[in-house]
């Protein structure tokens, strides 16, 4: 299907982060945005769930591509990556997976993956079809800024915005290093670690934040271990624009691939509490 990045097929103009940050700061809201694995536990169901993203109040998607080793991983994740692989999907299924997203929502959708898959594919080929597919943002979780320089020339070329990552070990000089790289958002990693989901929110993620906030005017959205709804609402007035909710929301479906009916209804009504979190 030719795909053009500016229109999905609902008709609406494909929403920029910009935008979707500005329109929530006036609203005195922050984002929150669902991690899904595509193609887990299958391709169909996974679409469902993440249309139950959508409707519940995602303002953005964060869509990993599965890989047979992702380091950044914790359990939750990386069991969702076997089942994803376990029902047959590949890098060029997961670009028809966001085609599929397109047909029903205009949001923001950024993808997380490993940089194996962009260079067994080609940087040049993945991100123009991560274009027409109508993908906004890009973070290759293992690729370090000092080494991106091909797919930061690549996301320019194709009006994607290159994500990276910064964390407590980050150095206020690397920082600033990173800031002038990135675009669309910053994501800031709230624990030190794989993913997962954690008990409460430390005190040194709170000084993270102001500490980032204080380097850049990007929107900051934070990540790992955030998985209650009082996670979301501690970062978001610790002054972070968005939270992102991975391995709580993968949790319900690992617990109930025996009935997806009800693991989409339990996914519902935590994104439903989740979003509700971000209201300043």
């Amino acid at each position: 299907m030719k795909f053009n990045k500016n229109e999905c097929d609902c008709n609406n103009k494909v929403q920029s982060y910009s935008d979707m940050f500005h329109e929530l700061k006036n609203k005195g809201e922050g984002a929150f945005i669902p991690f899904a694995v595509a193609g887990d536990p299958d391709f169909d169901s996974s679409i469902e769930i993440v249309k139950k993203y959508v409707d519940n109040g995602a303002d953005a998607l964060e869509i990993g591509f599965p890989f047979s080793d992702p380091v950044a991983d914790g359990p939750s994740v990386q069991a969702a990556d076997i089942r994803s692989l376990n029902s047959g999907m590949t890098t060029e299924k997961c670009f028809e997976f966001i085609r599929r997203i397109r047909k029903f929502t205009d949001i923001p959708i950024g993808l997380l993956v490993y940089y194996n898959l962009i260079y067994k594919m080609g940087i040049e080929e993945f991100y123009k079809n991560a274009s027409i597919s109508g993908v906004n943002g890009i973070l290759a979780a293992d690729l370090p800024p000092e080494e991106a320089e091909e797919v930061i020339v690549a996301a320019h070329k194709n009006n994607i915005d290159q994500i990276f990552m910064v964390a407590q070990t980050t150095s206020n000089e690397r920082l600033a290093k990173i800031v002038k790289l990135c675009s669309g958002f910053l994501y800031v990693v709230a624990v030190m670690g794989v993913t997962g989901a954690r008990s409460d929110i430390k005190k040194s993620t709170v000084d993270l934040i102001k500490r980032v906030r204080n380097h850049t005017d990007l929107p900051l959205a934070v990540g790992f271990g955030i998985s209650k709804p009082e996670h979301v609402k501690d970062v978001i007035k610790s002054g972070s624009d968005g939270a992102i909710v991975a391995s709580a929301i993968i949790d319900i479906i690992t617990e109930n691939q025996d009935n997806m009916d009800l693991a989409k209804d339990k996914i519902g009504k935590f994104c439903r509490e989740l979003k509700e979190s971000t209201i300043k």
